[in-house]
């Protein structure tokens, strides 16, 4: 389980996280809800090590994570898909994926066939530059190079952000096997309501860098959560 309590966090003398606790439990998705500039983006760094809390703690699986660096937390089984996807598009499609070696010990270096049986176009564009790819597939190729560090938890920012609906429908479906079949736990920020809906075990709802709801998907149909949703 990962598990973030009290968590406060600053860019100079902004504060964008007052107060926040959640928890992402293996074998479920979790999915977290806001409008734009409401601290999701600075709740996902604090838990991947992009940025450093103020004050509170973030634990996964029992180990305290505060202070660790991204690679580190890497290493314990945290695979992060960034928002905006963030392929190196100079790189093939095989060498984005194999970036995902570098936690990795000599004897799993591999790149596991659930990849290409979840994003079968990626087996077909292996010698294609990364920047060649359309948007959808770059991101189908971030969420397959996490994939390859072998994570116990994949966190995801706006994984559908600027995606076709065909492609949309192809990340759900890999998200939603790969709880199903790995146990893994998936922490997920968006803002496509319908998609959290579909897919989340439970939610929370963030507004002004605090949690202002939470409670399982079908919560989200409530007025109470609608408000903190509607522009």
């Amino acid at each position: 389980m990962l598990t973030v309590e009290n968590a406060n966090l600053h860019y100079g003398a902004a504060q964008a996280l007052r107060g926040i606790s959640i928890k992402a439990e293996m074998g479920k998705i979790t999915c977290v809800l806001g409008r734009n500039g409401v601290g999701k983006s600075s709740l996902l760094r604090a838990v991947t090590g992009q940025h450093p809390l103020s004050a509170g703690t973030v634990t996964f699986n029992d180990t305290r994570l505060n202070g660790l660096p991204p690679f580190a937390r890497a290493k314990q089984g945290i695979g992060y898909v960034p928002q905006g996807r963030e392929i190196f598009p100079l790189l093939t499609v095989k060498e984005n994926l194999e970036t995902g070696f570098a936690p990795l010990g000599r004897r799993d270096r591999n790149i596991p066939d659930d990849i290409f049986s979840l994003f079968p176009v990626l087996k077909s564009m292996l010698s294609r530059r990364g920047g060649d790819l359309s948007g959808g597939q770059q991101q189908q190729l971030a969420i397959g190079r996490a994939m390859v560090t072998r994570p116990k938890i994949l966190v995801l920012d706006e994984p559908t952000e600027g995606i076709q609906p065909s492609i949309i429908k192809d990340i759900g479906r890999a998200i939603r096997y790969l709880r199903d079949s790995t146990g893994m736990a998936i922490l997920l920020v968006e803002q496509y309501l319908d998609f959290c809906r579909e897919l989340a075990d439970y939610v929370y709802i963030m507004d002004r860098g605090e949690i202002v709801h939470e409670g399982l998907a079908e919560t989200l149909d409530t007025p109470e959560a609608r408000r903190h949703l509607t522009v």
